[in-house]
């Protein structure tokens, strides 16, 4: 089930709202927890079993992991745990990889290849799968205990509203409202208000921009100028960010709504100065995931530079492969990890003496290319993309794509680097995180309802599209 459909918006919302808020406090999580299990069922019915039947066993892993004394015991609880977790996300996900790159090995030294039953991929996956490896790892820690009761866990990892793309959660962090959350109406508003806001970013921006970013990708690329090509990448940027970031503000919207505090996973990434501010603003609870359970337990920079730079490469090897199992996204990682390791060499020095706007058009743009790779999956497209980018090749450029399109990424480019500027700053500030007054609630009410009423008709009209990072 998608946030951006009729279903959803018309049917299971409103359902699930008027259940949850006329039921006692006491069955408000077995709600939650029902509601879930049905969201998660109408889109992966295959899987669902799998997936409840794999976090029963590490709910009991884990509950024998923190009663043992014996360290030893303990260790391989704690491995125990993780290999289901990791070895559920490693043979859904990777699985037709490691057996078609395995044939073309064979193939190449002229042996016979064999045939593999194809693997589905559930949706979330990735994200279920990580947000299960932070509560073993966390507990083994000692940084909190584990829960009491199993519908409390699975609660925990199954949860609606960020179930299928993150945020990824750490238990510690909403330990406290899964057993008991104050509601506050104001705070359920401007849950509601956060939920129309992703769901215009996904709707009125993302899903406009990304209908002729397919169809400008999907014709010959070698034949492509180099302003389309431009035009083209940063629609594609627009679009990735405004779709991805829209889902996480209405899985945090509907989170307030309940009582849930869930982390921001944006801050105005494309207002970088760096790389490395880039990925402190980006899909933030990964790069927290990614930075408290691999990068630090290599060594963090508690090392020599060497072994720093190394374990810095790794982590973005590894994020890259996290994001899908193909090359791309391999080389994507791989990409981000060496304008890291060049700007701890030196580079973020020359960024200081050039200045913050200069900063943020070279970090743009670095972002930009990736990108390309990222989207583009077969590796000689990819190629041939970038080549078109910087062929400079601008005379034959026409504006083909339409009024709508251009008014749309003019838009799209506003808000994403409208944080620059102090009037920006104070607008995100107010938007995203103001405890509104009830004048305030007079004026948002009535934008917020306009907002939802407009996006419905656009679903009515275009259909709706999944979200981009269903898919990993």
């Amino acid at each position: 089930m998608v946030f951006s459909s009729n279903v959803f918006l018309i049917f299971f919302l409103p359902a699930f709202l008027i259940c949850y808020f006329i039921s006692p406090k006491s069955w408000r999580n077995i709600i939650l927890l029902l509601f879930s299990i049905v969201f998660y069922a109408y889109g992966a019915p295959d899987f669902i079993l799998l997936l409840l039947g794999s976090t029963v066993i590490n709910y009991y892993i884990v509950k024998l992991m923190y009663k043992t004394d014996n360290q030893r015991l303990k260790k391989l609880y704690c491995g125990l745990a993780i290999t289901v977790s990791l070895g559920l996300l490693v043979y859904f996900k990777y699985a037709n990889f490691f057996v078609d790159n395995f044939n073309t090995i064979l193939s190449a030294i002229g042996l016979r290849t064999f045939t593999f039953t194809k693997v589905l991929l559930p949706i979330g996956i990735s994200f279920f799968s990580f947000q299960s490896v932070t509560y073993v790892i966390d507990t083994y820690r000692g940084n909190n205990k584990p829960m009491d009761r199993l519908t409390d866990y699975v609660l925990y990892i199954i949860m609606f509203p960020q179930l299928i793309a993150g945020p990824i959660v750490r238990y510690c962090d909403i330990e406290g409202e899964i057993r008991q959350r104050d509601y506050r109406w104001s705070e359920c508003l401007q849950g509601f208000y956060r939920f129309i806001i992703g769901l215009s970013k996904k709707i009125l921006i993302a899903d406009v921009i990304g209908a002729q970013v397919d169809t400008l990708l999907g014709g010959d690329l070698s034949l492509m100028n180099s302003g389309t090509a431009w035009i083209t990448i940063a629609a594609y940027t627009m679009q990735l960010y405004f779709d991805f970031s829209g889902y996480s503000d209405m899985a945090i919207g509907l989170g307030k709504i309940m009582g849930f505090h869930f982390p921001e996973n944006f801050d105005n990434p494309y207002n970088s100065a760096s790389i490395t501010e880039f990925w402190r603003r980006w899909h933030m609870t990964l790069g927290a995931f990614m930075r408290n359970y691999l990068y630090i337990p290599l060594g963090g920079n508690r090392c020599s530079k060497s072994r720093m730079y190394f374990n810095l490469w790794v982590v973005f090897l590894l994020s890259g492969f996290w994001h899908g199992a193909n090359w791309n996204f391999i080389i994507w990682g791989a990409y981000h990890g060496v304008w890291l390791v060049l700007e701890r060499m030196g580079l973020s020095k020359f960024y200081e003496k050039i200045g913050k706007v200069p900063s943020v058009i070279i970090t743009f743009i670095i972002a930009m290319v990736g990108w390309a790779v990222f989207r583009i999956e077969d590796l000689n497209d990819a190629w041939t993309f970038i080549t078109r980018l910087f062929a400079f090749d601008f005379q034959s450029f026409a504006w083909s794509q339409g009024p709508q399109f251009y008014t749309t990424l003019i838009v799209a480019l506003a808000f994403a680097f409208v944080g620059l500027l102090p009037f920006g700053k104070k607008l995100i500030n107010f938007t995203f995180y103001t405890d509104y007054s009830i004048k305030q609630h007079l004026v948002v009410w009535p934008i917020a309802i306009f907002m939802l009423l407009f996006c419905l008709g656009a679903l009515n009209s275009v259909g709706f599209s999944p979200f981009i990072y269903f898919r990993f």
